[in-house]
């Protein structure tokens, strides 16, 4: 099981039955694969379907079937497409149950920054600001570091997309819930040990002497 399986997966279990959920682009679209049998999971996407399910397999794919960043998907019966006005209401008025979001860096606060690079150039800030600041839950789905650098932080040295704290971080390492306190260490990946994620994690971590493995 590779990295973006293992936090896929886990972030699957955070899925409740009869809710609307928004799937960020990149990553968090894997997580359509893994709805636990026997739920009913309405997903959204900003450019505007409800009702949408896993990449289909090569050679199926529909040009007219994306997700916001342009990945392709599959549409499960009964699913339905709209603009984008739409769309942003249902986000903004505070519709979704649960966005899943991909992140560049979380800092001690909980705070997320995930829409630009300074210096690289960017479409647009897409929907994220909407997204975490309308979802009633916003989890986090990101590997714990990248090129060698920790990806969980003291402060964001990168441009912050809201001020609201995350609820929940699922890395390939960890599962970490920002609180007001600071960060807690939940869960630990299958294998790894807890120096391993204290070493690639930068910002404080509270946790308990016995740290559950993730159950995926």
């Amino acid at each position: 099981m590779d990295a973006k399986e293992i936090i896929a997966r886990r972030v699957a279990q955070e899925l409740r039955d009869r809710t609307l959920v928004n799937l960020g682009i990149g990553l968090p679209t894997m997580v359509a694969r893994y709805v636990p049998e026997g739920m009913l999971v309405a997903f959204q996407s900003e450019n505007g379907i409800i009702g949408f399910g896993a990449r289909p397999p090569e050679g199926m794919e529909d040009p007219n079937l994306t997700d916001a960043g342009g990945g392709f998907i599959s549409a499960l019966p009964g699913a339905f497409a709209f603009d984008s006005a739409t769309s942003f209401a249902l986000i903004r008025g505070g519709h979704l149950a649960m966005t899943v979001l991909g992140g560049l860096q979380v800092d001690a606060k909980g705070r997320l920054a995930n829409w630009m690079v300074p210096g690289k150039m960017v479409a647009g800030m897409g929907g994220a600001m909407d997204l975490v600041s309308g979802a009633k839950r916003v989890v986090v789905a990101m590997q714990h570091a990248a090129k060698g650098e920790a990806k969980i932080v003291p402060e964001l040295t990168l441009p912050p997309t809201s001020a609201r704290p995350v609820s929940l971080v699922v890395t390939d390492l960890a599962v970490i819930e920002p609180t007001p306190e600071g960060l807690v260490l939940r869960e630990r990946a299958p294998g790894v040990a807890l120096e391993e994620i204290l070493a690639a994690t930068a910002a404080p971590l509270m946790f308990d002497n016995d740290v559950p493995e993730m159950t995926l």
